[in-house]
Order: structure tokens, then sequence, then C-alpha cells
């Protein structure tokens, strides 16, 4: 039977993992809006899509980290490293694509989202030839926490991710203003960050001593078995893109709050989210062993500690707002907009907590066809109809705020309706050869 240091001594090296990235996003974000609200919103602009992409290919993380705890709870350990090399070839290849497309439709993405040309789609434009240059290394990290997490070792990706969160760090402010970079010194702080990183998760990997040639079958499993990841984040990133456009047609203002208030929201999700990687190591390598029980114990363990994680973190929330919100802008426009949209963060907290622990004890089961279907009617029948008639009505950022919040109380009640029941711990390993 799993116990509760095991679930907490794995979620917390996740915690800092998860929380390093997006940290070092909402410093970004506080230094770029000091800039003023055009590059703000070029940020909002220019990150939300290079933020899609990486969102979009997150199973290069949650994928591997499933495939190599099964193999690792079956005591295959070198297959769970194996699957590290084939994630890392992978990430490479898909990097370069999202490389190239971003260099050939910077200009014309940017100009979509921002609702047309102006100041904001070219500062947003600027913003994204830089940083789309570390794609490549972003999605390299990302398979590498996968397959560490996969064989329990999460200690190594906190110096890794650290190191180069710190980096980008130091650099994002003295780059921006002394060396007089402006919003582009912010593009070349991530993508230095990202570029010591990556290297440090390729050290490791070869460390191993695994073999490095690319194993075509391999690859295509990999593929295989995270179409439906990709399939549900897809859909997923299109309605944060949706909604990205719908605050920036309400408004600079609008979409400066907007860019704020998301921030927090994926900052706070990947923070919720620790625990969805311990559970979904924990229940592979417990499905991997044949040891049913005790992947339901972990469930149960995991949702109650995202449940109360859930409740302090929005009690902090509305404790903090007046604190908060001046460290982002001083624009009184964007503080007004921000203070509406605060409500419906701190109040979704609880049952987001619940629904990443459930997210993840599925995909460490496998049973990542529900998990997509869940995901993709949760934003079909809430995040973007409630989305769409906020831009159509007038409603604003409330309308928009509260499509997510529908969004994710649809995917509450989804999550745990399978957990309750015993399909899920009989769904396919996701394991490929």
């Amino acid at each position: 039977m799993t116990r509760g240091p095991s679930v907490l001594r794995l979620a917390v090296p996740a915690l800092v993992v998860l929380a390093a990235e997006p940290l070092y996003l909402l410093v970004d974000t506080a230094v770029v809006g000091n800039l003023g609200t055009v590059a703000l919103g070029g940020l909002a602009v220019g990150g939300g899509l290079l933020a899609w992409a990486a969102a979009l290919l997150n199973f290069l993380a949650y994928g591997t980290t499933a495939r190599a705890a099964r193999r690792a709870g079956a005591g295959d350990r070198d297959g769970a490293v194996a699957e590290g090399v084939q994630a890392t070839w992978l990430a490479l290849a898909l990097g370069l694509g999202v490389l190239v497309l971003f260099q050939l439709l910077a200009g014309p993405l940017t100009r979509l989202l921002a609702g047309g040309a102006g100041a904001v789609a070219e500062a947003g434009e600027q913003w994204l030839r830089v940083a789309s240059l570390g794609a490549p290394l972003l999605l390299v990290s990302l398979a590498g926490n996968g397959w560490l997490r996969g064989v329990q070792q999460l200690r190594r990706p906190v110096r890794y991710v650290l190191a180069g969160s710190l980096l980008s760090l130091v650099l994002c402010p003295l780059l921006v203003y002394p060396v007089g970079l402006g919003l582009v010194g912010s593009a070349v702080a991530n993508v230095a960050g990202q570029a010591l990183t990556a290297g440090l998760f390729v050290r490791a990997l070869v460390g191993e001593g695994t073999a490095w040639r690319p194993r075509p079958a391999a690859l295509r499993a990999q593929v295989v078995i995270g179409r439906d990841l990709l399939l549900r984040a897809a859909v997923l990133q299109v309605s944060f893109l949706v909604a990205a456009g719908v605050a920036a047609r309400a408004g600079t203002a609008s979409l400066g709050a907007h860019q704020i208030a998301l921030q927090l929201f994926l900052f706070l999700a990947l923070v919720l989210d620790a625990y969805a990687i311990a559970a979904q190591t924990l229940v592979g390598h417990a499905l991997g062993g044949d040891r049913p029980a005790e992947a339901r114990a972990t469930a149960s363990r995991v949702a109650m500690w995202g449940l109360g994680t859930g409740v302090a973190v929005a009690a902090a929330l509305l404790a903090s707002r007046d604190l908060l919100l001046p460290l982002f802008t001083d624009d009184a426009a964007v503080l007004r907009q921000a203070e509406v949209v605060w409500w419906f963060l701190a109040g979704m907290q609880p049952l987001a907590g619940v629904v990443f622990a459930l997210d993840g004890v599925l995909m460490g089961a496998g049973d990542v066809g529900y998990l997509r279907t869940v995901t993709i009617g949760s934003a079909v029948v809430g995040f973007l109809p409630l989305t769409l008639l906020a831009g159509s009505l007038g409603w604003g950022l409330a309308g928009i705020w509260a499509g997510l919040c529908l969004f994710i109380g649809l995917r509450l009640v989804g999550v745990l309706v399978r957990v309750a029941g015993d399909r899920w711990l009989s769904a396919p390993a996701t394991v490929g050869t």
C-alpha cells in the first residue's frame, strides 16, 4: 500500500521542476510589464504562441513518464531509459519543426492573435522570432523530465531546471534594461536558460550508457501512444488561443490583464500538477508490477492532497490580491480588469487541484483515450462557447474566465466518475516496443 510520504517524496521535487519555468515567466511578465502595455501585449501574443506549441507537445514528458514507469515497475530499467533516448530524438525532430513554423509564420500568427496589424502584433512577432530558437531545447527538456520521472529520479531534474531558470532570471532584467534590448532581451534570456537545461538532460542520458541509435519502430510507437495526449493538448491550446484572441479584441488593457491572470493560472496549474506527476509515476509502477490495489490507494491519496492544496491556494490568492497585482503593472486600466478576473482565478483552485491529480492517475494507468474525450468534450461544451459568447455579447474577461471555470468543473465530473470505477485499472499499458 502506498504511503503518504511516497506521494510527497515525488511531488515535492516535481513541484520545484514544474514551478520553475512559470515562475520565471511571471518575473518575465513583471519585467516586461514595466516597459508598457504594448510590450506586455506583445509578450502575451508571442509567449502565448510558444506556450501553445510546448503544451501541445507535452506528451513528450507525460507520455514518456507513463511508458518509462511501466517498464521500470516491471523491472526493466534499461527499457525505461531507452524510452528517454527515443523521446529525445522525437523532441529534436518536433522542435526543429516548431522552429521552422514560427520563423516562417511569426508575422501572420501574431497578427491573427492580436486582432490585426499594429504595435502589439509587431512586438509579439519580434519576441517570437528570437524565443522560438529555443523550441528544440525546450522539447528535449520535456523528454528528459519524462524518463527521469519514470524511473523515480526527480531530484536530478530539479537541479537541471533550476540551473536554466536561474540563468534566465539573472539575464532577463539585465538584457531588457541595462543592455537595452527591451522586449528582445526577454526572448534571449529565455533561450539561454533553455540551452543550459537541455544540455544537462542530454548529459544525464549519455551517462546511462544506452545506445543512441534512433529506432523507427519505437519512435512510431511513441507517436501512436502520444496521439490522444496530442489531440487533448491541441483542443486545450486552441481554446486558450481563442480566449487570448477575444481578450485582445476587448482592448489592450483586457489583453494585459488576461496575460497576468493566465500566467498565474498556468503557474498554479503546474504547482497543483505536482501531485499528477507523483500519481503518474506511482500508478505506472504499481500497474507495471500488477498491484491494482496500490494504484487505487494512490488515486484516493493524491485527490485529497490536490483538494487541500487547492483550498490553500485559493485563500492565499484572495488574501494577497492587492499585494500581487501591482508587481505586474502600474497601469490603472489593466489593474481594474485584473481585479475582475481574480475572483474566478481563486474560485477554481480547489476543483483544479482534484482534476489535475486525477489526470495524473489516468495518465499513469494508460487511460489517455478517456482523458482525451473528457477534456475535449469539456472544452467544446463549456470553455469555447462561453468564450465566444463573451466576445460577441461584450461580457469581457468575466465571460472568458467563467468559461474556464466551467471547463474545470466539467472535467472534474468526468475524472471522478472514471476513477470511481474499475476500467482504468485495466487500461492498455503505455509501453511500446
